[in-house]
């Protein structure tokens, strides 16, 4: 038994190559694979997937031609990979961007810059917003009043906002209710909350091109899973036919909600926005303390 195990080293493990490793290429491979990992999860969860079965399809034809030496296929491939890259960017552009805003969120870069955002979190998302919102959503279903409430989170909706109509008033449920009551100038579109202020209304949202939403949905919700796709933010819908409130995050829609579960995803904005705030004031803290301490 000795005489194997010895002879096993000597063939396979004495002879064997083991190259040195650092804690650097240690780090090096975690980023790598984190980098892979979330590459791999962005494609899945946006249309890229399908474009990406249909560049692997392209692939095998190409390697196909390759094996079976198809010259003119490889020459017209050689020559057209300048294009495909180019069309490749225009093609992905909508998730390529919705990608590095990601980077920028502030979930990212908080804990090493937090004064970059500090001024984003001077409003608080009060609880008199959340009833305001909640209340209002309910009232306007039970009169079948359609609404689009977008409620921003960390990435600006700027671009949106600039769309609509400036407004600078305090979130209440008679506030909304009036916009979005019918034939009032102010009720076709969406309105942008931010932080405890609606900031701007009549606001036009892009349409989310998903073709596996319901064939029942209409423009208004077609538009909240569109903003949710683009960017952070949260939006509620209420229907025009139904009166369900319905609430799209992250390019998923949840319908028909309760009102219990709506307030569970304001409360979840507010539960974020309070621990960073939580963390940026710790961290100027800790160095108002040194700055005193070296005094």
């Amino acid at each position: 038994m000795e005489a194997r195990i010895s002879e096993f080293i000597n063939r396979y493990i004495r002879d064997g190559y083991f190259p040195e490793m650092h804690l650097t290429d240690i780090i090096e491979i975690v980023i790598i694979a984190f980098l892979v990992y979330e590459i791999m999860i962005w494609i899945k969860n946006t249309k890229a997937w399908m474009l990406l079965k249909g560049i692997l399809v392209l692939g095998v034809f190409i390697f196909l031609a390759f094996v079976f030496q198809m010259h003119t296929i490889l020459w017209i491939a050689r020559n057209s990979l300048t294009v495909l890259a180019t069309a490749l960017i225009v093609v992905f552009q909508p998730e390529l961007r919705r990608a590095l805003e990601k980077l920028g969120e502030r979930k990212y870069i908080s804990a090493v810059v937090p004064t970059l955002d500090s001024s984003r979190d001077k409003g608080r998302f009060s609880e008199e917003t959340i009833d305001g919102i909640v209340d209002a959503c309910y009232i306007m279903g039970k009169a079948k009043t359609g609404a689009l409430i977008v409620v921003e989170q960390a990435i600006r909706l700027t671009e949106y906002e600039s769309t609509g109509i400036q407004l600078d008033c305090i979130v209440s449920s008679q506030v909304l209710i009036n916009i979005f009551e019918h034939n009032t100038p102010l009720h076709d579109g969406a309105i942008i909350i931010r932080n405890d202020r609606i900031v701007s209304a009549t606001c036009y949202l892009p349409l989310s091109d998903n073709m596996g939403l319901s064939k029942d949905l209409g423009t208004r919700h077609r538009a909240a899973v569109g903003l949710s796709e683009v960017s952070d933010a949260m939006v509620i819908v209420v229907s025009e036919e139904t009166g369900y409130v319905s609430v799209a995050q992250g390019g998923v829609l949840d319908r028909n909600i309760t009102r219990e579960r709506l307030r569970e995803y304001l409360t979840e904005i507010q539960n974020k926005r309070s621990e960073s705030r939580s963390i940026i004031a710790k961290l100027k803290g800790r160095l108002i303390h040194e700055r005193k301490s070296d005094a």
